[in-house]
Order: C-alpha cells, then sequence, then structure tokens
C-alpha cells in the first residue's frame, strides 16, 4: 500500500427518496464521468448546493493512499488484480478503483490538503469520485436511519470471503423470477453464485477474456442489454464511465440492476429508485485487505420493500424522481 497518507477490478484471467439523483476512458481523461447529464455529474451539483450536509469547500482531505494486489484464489484457474485510490475526510473513507498502473505518480500529493470541493473539479474521475465517496461517507454515513442491512463477512480465507460476500450480492437479485442476468465487472464468485441457483448469466467486462469455466467475457454491455432480464454490476461503472447506459435501461424496462460497490461506496446507494433497485455498499477496508471479519451494507433487494436513497430530510432536488 502506497500512501502520502481503495471496488474490485475485473479478473485479468476473468417511491423515491427526493434527495436521490437520477459512466470510458483512462483516469487521465476526464470523460463523461463529470458531465452535468451524468448520474455522478447530478450527484455532485447536490453536493455542491448542500443538499447532503455541510459546504464541500469547508472540508479538506487529510490522507490520500492507493492500494495495489494481485489475487488467485486456491483451485482457482484465473486470477485478478487490483489497485483503488482512497481519500480520507474525518473518519469516512471515499475509494475508486483504477485500472492497475494507470494512476499518476503524482496524484496522492495532489489530493492531500485540498478540498473536496477543489476534487470534484480534478481532471481525473477517479479523484472525483473518491472525493466524493469521502464527502458522502462522512456526511451519509451507511445505516443511517436503519435504511441499510449490516452484513458481517466472517472471518476466512480469500475465497471464503469472496464466497461469503458473493452469496449475499446475489441475494439482492429476485432470483425467483430472474432467468439470465448481464453482469458487469467480472467476478467469478458472483458468477458461480448464480450458477448454484440455476440463473443464467452474461458476463461482460472492458477487458474480455474467459470465465472460470472457459465462457467467454463479452465487452459490449449496451449490445446485451436486451438479452437479459436483470443487470448486476460493479461499483467501477462509476468510475470509468459506463454506468449510464445500465441505468437508462433499467429506468425505461423496469428490469432489477443491483450494484456491488467498494468504488463509490457511500456514492450508489444515492441511486437507488432512480434505476438503481439494490446495492451492496462495501467501503474500506475491503473484505480482501485481510483474513478478519469486514462489513458491507445492503440497501434494497427482493423482499425488502421498496428501494430508496437514504437521506436525512427531504429536501428537493433535481434529478430523475419517479
Amino acid at each position: 500500500m502506497t500512501a502520502a497518507a481503495p471496488g474490485t477490478a475485473a479478473p485479468s484471467g476473468l417511491a423515491a427518496d427526493p434527495r436521490a439523483v437520477g459512466a470510458a476512458g483512462a483516469p487521465g481523461a476526464a470523460g463523461t464521468a463529470g458531465a452535468a447529464g451524468s448520474a455522478l455529474g447530478r450527484i455532485v451539483a447536490q453536493a455542491r448546493a448542500g443538499a447532503y450536509g455541510p459546504d464541500p469547500a469547508g472540508q479538506r482531505i487529510a490522507l490520500a493512499f492507493s492500494t495495489a494486489q494481485a489475487v488467485r484464489h486456491p483451485g482457482r484457474a484465473c486470477g485478478y488484480r487490483n489497485e483503488v485510490l482512497s481519500l480520507r475526510l474525518g473518519e469516512a473513507v471515499g475509494s475508486c478503483a483504477v485500472e492497475p498502473g494507470d494512476l499518476p505518480a503524482d496524484t496522492l500529493a495532489d489530493c492531500v490538503g485540498a478540498t473536496v470541493a477543489e476534487l470534484l473539479d480534478h481532471p481525473l474521475t477517479p479523484v472525483r469520485v473518491a472525493a466524493l465517496d469521502a464527502y458522502l461517507a462522512h456526511c451519509l454515513p451507511h445505516g443511517w436511519a436503519h435504511a441499510a442491512r449490516r452484513v458481517t463477512v466472517p472471518a476466512g480465507g480469500s475465497l471464503e470471503k469472496s464466497r461469503t460476500r458473493a452469496g449475499a450480492v446475489v441475494g439482492l437479485l429476485p432470483l425467483a423470477r430472474v432467468r439470465r442476468v448481464l453482469v458487469v465487472g467480472v467476478v467469478n464468485s458472483l458468477l458461480e453464485q448464480l450458477r448454484s441457483h440455476g440463473v443464467g448469466y452474461l458476463p461482460c467486462d472492458l477487458k474480455g477474456g474467459a470465465t472460470e469455466w472457459g465462457e467467454p467475457v463479452h465487452r459490449d454491455a449496451p449490445g446485451l442489454l436486451d438479452a437479459c432480464d436483470a443487470i448486476l454490476a460493479s461499483g467501477m461503472t462509476l468510475g470509468n464511465g459506463t454506468l449510464d447506459p445500465l441505468l437508462a435501461h433499467a429506468r425505461a424496462t423496469g428490469k432489477p440492476l443491483v450494484l456491488f460497490a467498494q468504488t463509490g461506496s457511500a456514492v450508489l446507494p444515492r441511486l437507488l429508485g432512480q434505476g438503481v433497485s439494490a446495492v451492496s455498499a462495501e467501503p474500506y477496508p475491503f473484505f480482501w485487505l485481510d483474513g478478519g471479519p469486514s462489513t458491507i451494507h445492503l440497501y434494497g433487494g427482493d423482499g425488502h420493500g421498496p428501494a430508496r436513497a437514504p437521506g436525512r430530510d427531504a429536501a428537493p432536488v433535481d434529478g430523475e424522481g419517479r
């Protein structure tokens, strides 16, 4: 881990709250993720307007660090690599995964001492996402007003913990009425869980490749949307610019869209009821960092009532409330 003071990368061989608001490119490109019309852009605008808490201009990042790892679980043929940028604001840590090696060397130094407002204008999308994530985690901690269900992933080996987390994530889908899931951001433990329930899937990842079972991994998620009846997507879609087409399709069709998020774990619950039906939010420290117990927070999901974004009051905001 490198500090100036980290979402999981894809396998390399693998009635809405009125405060809610309804995501490709290398980290060096501003891309469309910060555009006013994107989900990320709308949440940033609301944060600047004070919809979630104090003025971001008065909040300074004290610590910035990156975490890199490579994993190949025992008994698995495929492995994967992670690199995650994290920023600390008070007691909260916000994170955004990046492609390993893509983060410029001076990024951490750029972030420390800067205000959240300044970082929301940073040219690197992962910095903007991590800053927004830290700010929202600070202002609206997970579980506030019992909007989230806290789940402990017990201590264990890397594969054991991966499988336990995958069971909780897949359980957010309405499995009894789903036949084929578009999985965006391939994690083999998630596919394993879907297989155990007899649910088909379409694996998709920008890197392509193959799953643990030799199935080809598609690269064009939007091109597969009509072939699925539910979507299970990584929070990395927020940081790499591929989330918005998934949101638009889910809103237009009513298909369940479940997000599993280490990247933007405090950001993505803001989209509940705006196309997102459930979120597994996993803030730092992530399950893969050590063998001890870790925590995830489950929002929405089948059997847990209508999905809505958590919030402290009902201040009206712009966006795509339904």
